[in-house]
């Protein structure tokens, strides 16, 4: 019984460590926030990070990988019910938002990030990618949308948030940009592809 318990703690250390994270880098920044830092706002030791993650890389990439599945796990759902494109945009943007400070900074400090962490990046932007190109090649067939290369409406579509989120104090300063301009940025790009009459 003993065992159940200190794997269950350990778990549950676990997850509390990555949950603390996500606050911790998403407020200092994913290069200036400090594994001690961590560690206080999580009340554990400095030597529990090291049991659970032996270096930041590893917590990083931790995090950004739940952060990965979270996403990926409401475009999958979504994608299962063969959503539009409107619907597999609604679904990203609703997801960044819930995330959205440890988004931003993803965007403003991936370059910084090590490999691993920077790979891990890439496949979140790649569930989206597989969901979206599917649904505008989709509505390519079915007429509802003009036709133009999936990988340009893809970067013209990570352009544009990643443009807002960068630039957030000029367009929302302290408040979350998403909320504010989520559905304007959608409505733009959806026309963008609609078809003309």
């Amino acid at each position: 019984m003993k065992k159940v318990n200190r794997q269950e703690q350990k778990e549950h250390t676990h997850r509390h460590l990555i949950e603390v994270a996500f606050q911790q880098l998403a407020e200092h920044g994913l290069i200036a926030t400090r594994t001690a830092d961590i560690a206080k706002a999580a009340k554990v030791s400095h030597g529990t990070i090291f049991v659970h993650f032996p270096t930041k890389e590893e917590l990083l990439t931790a995090v950004i990988e739940e952060f990965g599945a979270r996403i990926a796990l409401r475009l999958h759902e979504l994608a299962a019910n063969g959503g539009g494109v409107r619907q597999v945009l609604e679904a990203y943007l609703e997801g960044l938002t819930e995330y959205e400070p440890f988004y931003s900074r993803l965007v403003m400090e991936g370059h910084l990030l090590p490999e691993r962490s920077r790979n891990t990046l890439v496949m979140i932007q790649s569930a989206l990618s597989f969901h979206l190109c599917q649904a505008l090649e989709r509505e390519t067939a079915e007429g509802k949308i003009r036709p133009f290369p999936t990988h340009l409406l893809f970067n013209t579509w990570i352009g544009l948030i990643h443009y807002y989120l960068t630039n957030r104090d000029l367009f929302a300063p302290g408040e979350s940009i998403l909320k504010r301009y989520g559905t304007d940025l959608l409505n733009y790009f959806l026309n963008l592809l609609a078809k003309e009459e």
